[in-house]
């Protein structure tokens, strides 16, 4: 997953933020200059839009400035943004609404054939926007601004720590810190506004979650101020910093820590005494006021497709199936002689499927890194500048991480993307998965594909830097299963690990449902996946944890490969010997992270050229 942020994020999603949803909107009086400007006769339809889209992106940097600091842009480094308030809401819904106008005045059939794709998914993005914006949806989201899995409490110590996207070289970049600090302790105070809403309303997050929450705040005020990772970048300040300025600094980060943590402690406060005993009993959203309506807003926006919850339910039973079927095959293969269950518990508890320690994990994965790298030019015939970094999460934040994430880098690459695997618990992490998770996080699955997206500048920026969830994890899975190709899955544990994350991902399509469609418990769900993987406990009850978080989310791994999968086996179908996985995979990546419905129709136009 991309920590998911974005990321993707995405942050996110995967960076998963309100920042980085909304990043693609229009101001109302740059949309009006846009347009006064897309009057001259003398422009083409196609410069028109890319007219549109820049103006876009370049306003919507101005609202997100968090977004802007991912990709290097430091030109709004002061500011954290505000994604919160009434005004934003709003400001934000009448730029998607106006920048939807100003796209309808262009005659799409007079664009090129890259154009063309990008009209349908600046489209596409204008209306899920302006739905997911309505109030029907509004006042089901922003009254629950934050959880332990999605929300800025959990992202920004590390961006502020000097480990993350913000710069630190310079004293300004230092001082722009302190100004960020300042908005986010808003953001923070709002936040229990927003909370207090919902208890109005009657909709409200889970006793789960929220337990959660005041478990995060209470552990990272108890970091105290020497260990907080706000100060850490006090404790490596450039050489060519002077005294005057390292003393200075400290003091103001000292004094400006002090009130984050004087933020976190009213929320905790207020979570645990009012919040804790109005949140709901019931994890998913069937138990919450409206959570029928959210679900299936939410499953069409992260799948790209217009799928119903049992259809969704369904596919993921099926595709347990298929995957215990060939499990069982591997079974048979290494000689064991009892049953995929107790198989699942032999690959659990044997102590030679665990890593011995932290820094035998990080060795194991350096190892893997080198060994993936001479073998990517067999599939790929683009290979992304940016470099590709390998680290354990911090110690502080790794309890309720997944077990591997991915953050991206610059497009010029001086900020690498970084694969970021847990070494929390290291009985519970099992050495079986390390292949399979580093093709995910790593390299093909996420550097890959939002490094090549972003380091296309012929791209507008909306798909340099955008994109949907099934795409962007849907790529990621499907990387996967490039370990065949590439001789990665010689060795059948190693080959189970990658059926187990593909267990994992099928079984989300059946837990996620379960808990928001169907009422299952968490303790229900847990026993699922215990049942169906070699997952260990730990790894399983996180997993749901994440999926009550952040409903849906999950289910676009599994529906973007499968997808991927299809459209590559028509490929291979139609076109035979002429078939070139590395063309294939180009066209796949070279226009960033297309809606499912897009990708078909460019991949079937390519197949058609083809043949």
């Amino acid at each position: 997953m991309t920590n998911k942020t974005l990321v993707l994020l995405a942050s996110a999603s995967l960076f998963a933020t309100a920042s980085v949803a909304n990043a693609n909107s229009l101001s109302a009086s740059s949309t009006a200059a846009a347009q006064d400007e897309a009057a001259k006769p003398t422009m083409t339809e196609g410069e028109r839009m890319k007219q549109l889209f820049a103006q876009s992106d370049e306003d919507s940097l101005q609202r997100n400035p968090i977004g802007a600091l991912f990709r290097g842009d430091e030109r709004y480094a002061d500011r954290f943004g505000d994604y919160i308030s009434d005004e934003y809401f709003a400001a934000e819904r009448a730029a998607e609404e106006k920048e939807l106008a100003a796209l309808m005045t262009i005659d799409r059939n007079k664009l090129g054939v890259t154009d063309k794709i990008a009209y349908d998914v600046f489209l596409r993005d204008k209306k899920q926007a302006i739905q997911g914006m309505s109030k029907e949806i509004m006042d089901l989201t922003i009254v629950r601004p934050l959880n332990h899995f999605s929300g800025f409490h959990t992202f920004y110590p590390t961006f502020a720590s000097g480990k993350g996207a913000a710069p630190f070289k310079t004293v300004k970049n230092y001082e722009d810190n302190l100004k960020r600090h300042a908005e986010f302790i808003t953001l923070i105070n709002r936040s229990v506004g927003r909370f207090r809403q919902g208890m109005d309303s009657g909709v409200v997050e889970t006793k789960l979650t929220i337990g959660n929450v005041i478990e995060q705040l209470a552990t990272q005020i108890g970091l105290g101020l020497e260990k907080s990772p706000f100060m850490a970048p006090t404790q490596a300040f450039p050489e060519d910093f002077s005294d005057a300025d390292k003393s200075r600094l400290t003091a103001e980060y000292e004094t400006t820590t002090k009130k984050i943590f004087a933020s976190y402690q009213t929320m905790h406060d207020f979570l645990k005494n009012e919040y804790l005993p109005a949140a709901r009993e019931g994890v998913g959203l069937s138990y919450m006021k409206g959570g029928d309506v959210l679900y299936k807003h939410l499953i069409e926006n992260t799948t790209t497709l217009p799928l119903e919850a049992d259809y969704v339910h369904n596919l993921g039973l099926s595709e347990v199936t298929r995957i215990k079927t060939e499990m069982e095959a591997i079974k048979k293969e290494v000689g064991f002689k009892g049953s995929l269950s107790e198989f699942f518990t032999y690959l659990r508890t044997d102590s030679k499927f665990h890593p011995e320690s932290r820094e035998a994990l990080t060795k194991g994965y350096y190892e893997l890194g080198k060994k993936v790298d001479k073998l990517l030019a067999t599939q790929f015939k683009v290979l992304p500048k940016s470099p590709l970094e390998i680290r354990p999460y911090d110690e502080s934040i790794e309890k309720f991480q997944a077990g591997g994430s991915y953050q991206s880098g610059t497009p010029d690459g001086s900020r690498p993307g970084v694969f970021y695997f847990n070494a929390y618990d290291l009985p519970s992490r099992n050495t079986s998965g390390m292949t399979t998770l580093y093709l995910h996080e790593g390299a093909p699955g996420h550097h890959f594909q939002i490094s090549l997206a972003q380091e296309n500048e012929d791209l507008p920026n909306f798909m340099r830097f955008g994109g949907n969830t099934a795409f962007v994890e849907g790529w990621a899975l499907y990387a996967e299963k490039l370990g065949y190709p590439m001789k990665l899955y010689d060795d059948p544990y190693q080959r189970f690990g990658h059926l187990d994350d593909e267990m994992l991902r099928a079984m989300r399509l059946v837990v996620d449902t379960g808990l928001h469609s169907k009422g299952w418990t968490r303790e229900q769900s847990i026993q699922y996946m215990l049942d169906n993987s070699s997952m260990g406990e730990t790894d399983a009850t996180a997993e749901v944890e994440r999926y009550i978080a952040i409903p849906s989310q999950a289910l676009a791994y599994k529906i973007g490969a499968l997808t991927i999968q299809r459209l590559k086996k028509k490929a291979q179908e139609t076109l035979g010997d002429k078939f070139d996985p590395r063309e294939f995979h180009d066209q796949v990546l070279n226009t960033g992270a297309l809606p499912m419905t897009v990708l078909e129709k460019k991949i079937d136009d390519w197949i058609a050229t083809q043949s």
